[in-house]
């Protein structure tokens, strides 16, 4: 039996590296020899050992940032063919190799096809994109600036959009400053943030992305986003209840857009979209990645990403 290694969490900040057996592609399948697997913010609680999750996880769970190449081909396909390099929508990317479904592929661009691309954010900052409906000329808030966060303000201001950015740390402002924002602010202070918005654009943000997922940044998009404006949430809420002010959503009459996507088949293009968005220079992702991990020290990475230092944007474990 072929064998591989794979990261398994344990709980409680424990992630052991195995050798477990390596999968076969099935009807409709491909197998992906892994390049590497960005490391998600929303699999931190799963790493902390949070008592709603059994463990251990599965092998290579919850890694679903994966890229790589095809290096098998199960029946029924014939689109796809070992020696693609591809960026895929999986489950169990901590590991050398992942299964995904034929439809849930999109070959990286050739250009950067030895780059390291984990296509899953960037899909997710596409359908975000899609869904906020963001113009020329507009005023556009980011609060957060993560890789989602960073990712759109490139496209933002791309498509002609004056862009103010927001977020806690200093090293974040300024890389969104670098990606096109005019205007980068603190979110320590909830009230001073909201001031300081909405001095610089009287009357609100037309559009208002969170992208944090705290309740101190839900308040503060609430805060600056304008009469008849929308206001999309792509940051992930998963600590809790959140709060919000209905009496200023009412009165305002916000669209508020909930940016998560859970349908399969938006995902993937999402994924396509992206990959045509880095090929165009639409998004520049290459910069945002500033940690790299081998596989055998992903626990380093889950350490970094809970702790953020200085000059962390996004890390990925190289497989």
């Amino acid at each position: 039996m072929s064998t591989m290694r794979s990261a398994v969490f344990d709980g409680e900040g424990r992630i052991r590296v195995a050798r477990t057996s390596r999968p076969e592609p099935g009807h409709g399948e491909v197998r992906v020899r892994l390049h590497g697997c960005g490391v998600c913010a929303s699999n931190l609680p799963v790493w902390a050992g949070r008592p709603w999750f059994q463990y251990p996880f599965e092998p290579g769970a919850p890694g679903h940032e994966g890229w790589g190449e095809i290096d098998a081909v199960g029946e029924g396909i014939d689109d796809w063919h070992s020696g693609d390099v591809v960026a895929l929508l999986s489950t169990r990317a901590y590991a050398e190799y992942d299964i995904a479904r034929a439809d849930a592929l999109a070959k990286l661009p050739v250009t950067f096809a030895s780059r390291d691309l984990p296509g899953e954010p960037l899909a997710c900052a596409m359908n975000i994109w899609r869904r906020s409906d963001i113009r020329a000329g507009q005023t556009v808030a980011v609060v957060g600036v993560g890789f989602i966060g960073a990712l759109l303000v490139q496209l933002a201001t791309r498509a002609g959009a004056r862009v103010i950015a927001l977020s806690r740390r200093p090293f974040a402002r300024g890389v969104a400053r670098s990606c096109g924002a005019v205007e980068v602010l603190e979110t320590g202070d909830v009230h001073a943030a909201i001031g300081a918005v909405n001095e610089l654009s009287p009357g609100g943000c037309a559009r208002v992305i969170e992208a944090a997922g705290e309740q101190a940044t839900l308040d503060i998009a609430s805060g600056i986003s304008a009469e008849g404006g929308r206001l999309v949430i792509a940051g992930y809420h998963q600590d809790g209840p959140r709060q919000v002010d209905m009496q200023q959503w009412n009165w305002r009459g916000l669209d508020v857009i909930n940016a998560h996507e859970r349908d399969p088949a938006v995902a993937a293009r999402g994924l396509r979209e992206a990959m045509d968005a880095v090929e165009h220079g639409r998004i520049d992702p290459f910069a945002l990645i500033t940690h790299r991990f081998a596989l055998d020290r992903i626990g380093d990475a889950f350490q970094t990403l809970s702790s953020r230092p200085d000059g962390f944007l996004k890390a990925a474990v190289l497989a």
